[in-house]
Parts: C-alpha cells; sequence; structure tokens
C-alpha cells in the first residue's frame, strides 16, 4: 500500500527531499499562499509545531500560487515572508501546483486518499465554494485541492487519516493533531 514516504518532493533549493525521512513522525502537510485570507493561519500553525515538535510532529508547506494567484513570489520570496511575518521555523518547500495536470504527484495522492467533503456552513463557506468552484473549473475532474491552507494529517506510518479544510479553525485541527501524537 502507497504512503506519503512514497514520494519525493523538492525543496526550496531544487533539491529533491524523499518524505521518507519523516518516517514515524505524525506530519500535518499543507498547501499555503502568502496573499491569502487565511494567510494568518500561520500563526497558530507555528504555534503548534513550536508545542508539538518535541513529540514528533512535523509541518511541510508547500506554496502554491493556483488560487487566484495569491503567492505571486518565488520560493525565496515566500520564505522571507513567512519567516519575517510569521516567524515559521517549519519546512518549507518549493513551490508546487496541486491542481490540474501539473498537480503534484503527492497532493494528487492525498486528496484521492481524502476527497473533498465541502467547505463547512454558513454564509463565509458558501461564498469561499462559490469563488473556488469557479477557480477550480479550469482543473476539472483534476482539482483536487479547492483552496489554500487544505491540511492533511499523516499518521506515523504515512498513511492520511484527515483531511481539513481551510475553513476548519484551526484550534480545532491542533485538537485533532494532539489527540494523535
Amino acid at each position: 500500500m502507497k504512503t506519503v514516504y512514497d514520494f519525493t518532493v523538492k525543496d526550496r533549493q531544487g533539491q529533491d527531499v524523499s518524505l521518507s525521512q519523516y518516517q514515524g513522525k505524525l506530519l500535518l502537510i499543507v498547501n499555503t499562499a502568502t496573499g491569502c485570507g487565511f494567510t494568518p493561519q500561520y500563526d497558530p500553525l507555528e504555534s503548534m509545531y513550536r508545542d508539538f515538535r518535541e513529540k514528533g510532529f512535523e509541518i511541510l508547506d508547500f506554496p502554491c500560487n493556483q488560487f487566484a494567484d495569491q503567492a505571486p513570489g518565488d520560493d525565496a520570496q515566500i520564505h522571507e515572508f513567512c519567516t519575517m511575518k510569521f516567524g515559521t521555523e517549519f519546512p518549507r518547500f518549493a513551490k508546487i501546483d496541486v491542481n490540474g495536470e501539473t498537480a503534484d504527484p503527492l497532493f494528487a495522492f492525498l486528496a484521492t486518499e481524502k476527497p473533498f467533503e465541502g467547505f463547512g456552513k454558513g454564509l463565509k463557506n458558501a461564498a469561499l465554494k462559490k469563488f473556488s468552484n469557479m477557480n477550480n473549473r479550469k482543473f476539472g475532474d483534476k482539482a483536487y485541492i479547492k483552496w489554500n491552507f487544505t491540511k492533511f494529517l499523516i499518521d506515523r506510518e504515512g498513511k492520511v487519516i484527515a483531511r481539513f479544510e481551510p475553513t476548519m479553525p484551526v484550534n480545532e485541527v491542533w485538537e485533532i493533531v494532539a489527540a494523535n501524537l
């Protein structure tokens, strides 16, 4: 059975990184953007990382510019923004595509293991759904990720155990992460 450890990704310098190096750790894999309404989630994500990394927890950050061009910088600019504005210390990888024919295989796998089930209820979620549908129409059946800050929780064996849409409060994600440590 395939796990996230079977994938290789690129770091910010373009070097291959096998995700097998994270074997035995609880992972939260996130597609991010620097100019999104959800960008302030970097603060609680960094707090979660600092609280749990000693217990074998890692956050893997994958910037993506496929959602209304909200991550326009290059890898160095994105990293500088995140470290200067939010003090992030968790690993950040090269900017990738998460949808379409050029989607990174890791994100296609994650989304296949835990498909989209909706943004939830409420006016804000309905508005995001409408905007997401318009944006992602161009990707057809390869619209794996619906918006920035979609998160996947990976157990210590490399299996995808949960998917969190960006509309889920990070404190709820935090509780689920804590319960799996």
